[in-house]
């Protein structure tokens, strides 16, 4: 690694290209697992070039945080950007953080080259390169304790990416915007927005996760009680923004404002790109903040609807005003975890031993549910016994649903009916992977199961469920809140797919389409 530290730039090249190119030389030599314990994904130059493309600061003197610099490819670009658009442009403070220490000679490198080529064109830097946890050094912000804060014109940032355990002083610090087991990039998003001046802007391109889930909920609560979105850039392609660094994963780039005292909301541009490549030829739409968020909902859950198509779905999910509860349904999470339940478990019958059906995720295929299906190390029954009995649920009619889709699964939701009369049994169990919805203290329908069935396992649905879901989590609580049509609408589509005798994806959307008069086609490619 070595060679790495000797690498000076060259003639007439841009500080960013400089930075990108030794971003990528310490990536290829830096180990998986150290990469991986800091989070690292460096920010490819275009990517980097797009997101500042999206800064607008006009002052003479503007003040920048990059919060996880690592080699300073956002940092260069932003100020490179500035250059061209800031007004008499004079001096930009940069204050950075990094915590990797083997990266910070770099940083460094970077940097200086970025103060001598600003130099050149009249712009002093005043550079703070702080090797130091952001979170943790702005902790007391968090807490909102009193200080003398020095806010941000501008912020921007490829945060790093990975769980934190409950017991990370970095969650106790953000302990009013976490739950559960929350991630780091959420808790520098809000972070950030807890540091920027009034109408501040902050530029992140992150996962897309905290769009949407239960863990995220405290997290959009406050940051969108801070800032107003300016744009959100999508990409329908998992693995284009960081190719080089192989990872498969849903990124948003957010640009958004600190909120102005008036409360106002301009109205916010979401464009989409495949990957890198296009990013120039961007389709681009426009929408009212309040068509993507309600801010009275209690999960705020925001919708980036990425195409003309995706844009009337939410439309008409907003215009139903059913759900689960209103139907007197619920949604539960199986209750047999495998591991816990080992000693139950059985893969055959025997003799003298009260068993009953066990149902997993790989036994559920959308409208199909196949059991027994003898899958090695699936044992297809559980013990009926009074240890057992809290596992087990009334056997009745049910619809499972996968709680995980794979991300080679060309749809997100997996739904199966189950009638009680396909098995001789009084109880069943389900293990933790399926979810499956019921009506307490009553029973669903034939038709009931069908169409809730046919419409969680439609195109339709699989396009609205993707407007908010950027991960492969299929949650409980969302499912509780998503918008439904009127109960009588799901039986008639219930009865249409009993009549046709024939539950296909192709017959299902054909339903679906008919009753909805939908066009056949409004679902977005992805990979």
């Amino acid at each position: 690694m070595n060679s790495i530290y000797d690498i000076k730039p060259s003639p007439n090249e841009l500080p960013s290209s400089f930075a990108d190119r030794l971003g990528v030389l310490y990536s290829s030599q830096a180990s998986e697992m150290h990469r991986k314990r800091h989070g690292q994904f460096f920010t490819p130059v275009e990517i980097a070039r797009f997101m500042s493309s999206l800064a607008d600061c006009r002052k003479a003197k503007i003040r920048i945080l990059d919060p996880g610099c690592g080699t300073g490819v956002l940092s260069c670009t932003l100020a490179e950007a500035m250059l061209i658009r800031a007004d008499n442009l004079s001096e930009i403070e940069l204050v950075t953080y990094e915590t990797d220490e083997q990266l910070i000679s770099l940083s460094q490198k970077s940097f200086s080259y970025l103060e001598s080529w600003l130099g050149q064109q009249g712009v002093k830097l005043d550079l703070k390169l702080l090797v130091s946890d952001f979170v943790l050094s702005n902790s007391d912000t968090l807490e909102n304790q009193d200080r003398d804060v020095e806010y941000f014109d501008l912020v921007i940032s490829n945060p790093p990416y990975f769980k934190l355990p409950k017991t990370d002083g970095r969650v106790k610090a953000a302990n009013s915007i976490v739950h559960g087991q929350p991630n780091i990039y959420a808790i520098f998003l809000f972070t950030a927005a807890m540091l920027l001046e009034q109408d501040g802007q902050l530029i992140f391109i992150t996962p897309r996760s905290f769009a949407s889930g239960y863990y995220f909920r405290l997290f959009r609560d406050k940051f969108f009680s801070l800032v107003q979105l300016d744009t959100v850039h999508l990409f329908d392609s998992r693995k284009e923004a960081f190719q080089r660094d192989e990872v498969l994963q849903e990124n948003v780039i957010i640009s958004a404002r600190r909120m102005k005292s008036d409360g106002k909301r301009p109205r916010v541009t979401v464009s989409l790109s495949h990957g890198l490549k296009d990013l120039n030829q961007r389709q681009t739409r426009v929408f009212f903040f309040d068509e993507l968020l309600d801010t009275n909902s209690y999960q705020k859950i925001l919708h980036l609807p990425a195409s003309d198509a995706e844009a009337k779905v939410v439309h008409l999910f907003k215009s139903w005003q059913g759900n689960l509860n209103a139907y007197n349904i619920q949604i539960s999470t199986g209750p047999v975890v495998s591991f816990r339940a080992k000693r139950f478990i059985r893969s055959q019958v025997k003799d003298g031993l009260s068993i009953a059906p066990l149902y997993w995720l790989h036994n559920a295929s959308k409208m199909k549910l196949t059991w027994p299906l003898n899958k090695t190390g699936k044992g297809e029954y559980i013990q009926v016994c009074d240890q057992s009995l809290s596992l087990l649920i009334p056997n009745k009619n049910y619809i499972f649903l996968r709680r995980f889709s794979s991300k080679d699964d060309s749809s997100r939701l997996i739904a199966t009916p189950y009638f009680a009369d396909s098995v001789d049994a009084d109880l069943i169990g389900v293990e933790n992977h399926l979810n499956y919805i019921y009506r307490p203290n009553g029973h669903l329908d034939r038709n009931e199961i069908l169409g809730f069935a046919a419409l969680l396992n439609s195109t339709l649905f699989d396009t609205y469920f993707r407007t908010f879901n950027g991960n492969i989590n299929v949650s409980a609580t969302e499912l509780r809140e998503m918008p439904l049509p009127q109960l009588e609408t799901i039986k008639q589509i219930g009865n249409a797919i009993i009549i046709k005798n024939n539950f296909s994806q192709s017959v299902v959307d054909e339903v679906i389409e008919q009753f909805f008069k939908l066009e056949k086609e409004f679902s977005t490619v992805y990979e």
